[in-house]
Order: C-alpha cells, then structure tokens, then sequence
C-alpha cells in the first residue's frame, strides 16, 4: 500500500486533462468503463458533473468525476473512478475514493452517495465494500447500485 501523504485529487484544468486521456485500464477492464475522454468531453455538456485528475507523487495516475446535484435514490452519485493499470493494485483508488467523498459531503443537504457498477466488476465491488457502501438492491438496467451513509 501506497503512503496516503503521497495521493492527491485537483480539479481537472488545462494542466491535467490531457494526462487524464492518457490513461488506460486492463483489457479485460474496458467494458466496465468509459474512456477518461468521453467522461471529460461529457462534463463539459453537463456542467454538475465534476472531473479530477488523481495524483501519485507528482504525477497523474487515474481519474475520477461526480455529480454535484443530487439525482436518484437521493444521493449524488460517482460517475467515474479509475487508475492507470500501472498503478493499480496500490491502493490508490481507495485513497482516492475516500478523498473523493470528503469533497462530496460538503455538498448540500448530503447524506448519500451512490455509486452504480457492473455487478461482475469485482475490483469496484471490493473497493465500494471496502469504503462501507452497501448493497440495498436498487438496480439500474445491468448495474447494480450502492450506497454509502455521510454526515449522519
């Protein structure tokens, strides 16, 4: 594991998009998620959804972006969570998440955060178990959606 000191989230800016559409995840990850450019060219469409470079070092290793108005279930929900294949397996995405739903509780009236994925994507099932979010059943078309309790 990875020293925390060490992981950083910044806002997307001019400095760090491109970086961001670098990255790449494992063959067999591709379905689960969208290609960083996709997410990016889609936060500039839906102006409440904020991206951020994830940081090791000085260095941009992964990406990640929320919604900063509530949607269902009534919770503002993780769009998009990922590290370069490079630096997978280091613990930096739980870093990252935690980080992630630090900035997320700020956000007004917040009491949950909802993150769907697909339910054979065992590394996002470790990772959102691992955080405390649990499983209530709720579904949305394949993926399956879990939630996490905040400022309770």
């Amino acid at each position: 594991m990875v020293n925390t000191d060490k992981v950083g989230i910044v806002e997307l800016n001019a400095e760090n998009w491109y970086e961001c559409c670098k990255l790449e995840v494992f063959k067999e990850q591709i379905e689960y998620i969208e290609p960083n450019a996709i997410s990016i060219a889609q936060s500039k469409f839906e102006p409440t959804l904020i991206p951020y470079a994830i940081y090791f070092e000085e260095k941009v290793v992964g990406f990640l972006m929320y919604n900063s108005v509530q949607e269902e279930l009534d919770g503002y929900w993780i769009y998009r969570i990922m590290v370069d294949k490079e630096y997978q397996g280091m613990g930096i995405a739980k870093i990252a998440t935690e980080l992630m739903i630090s900035e997320m509780a700020k956000l007004p009236s917040a009491k949950k955060i909802v993150v769907g994925y697909h339910p054979d994507n065992i590394g996002a099932h470790r990772l959102y178990a691992s955080l405390g979010f649990v499983d209530h059943g709720d579904r949305f078309g394949k993926e399956m959606a879990v939630i996490k309790y905040v400022n309770e």
